[in-house]
């Protein structure tokens, strides 16, 4: 059964990878639709 722990961790990477992706692309773009002024925002 080692190979159900295997397929379960590449899972997890891979979705994983693919939300970090993600949430880095919506940051990029909302913060230059806004050109920076943001309140909420980490980012200056």
């Amino acid at each position: 059964m080692w190979y159900f722990s295997w397929i379960l961790g590449i899972g997890v990477a891979l979705g994983f990878g693919i939300i970090n992706a993600m949430w880095l692309e919506a940051e990029v773009f909302s913060r230059g639709d806004t050109s920076g002024q943001r309140s909420g925002s980490r980012h200056s």
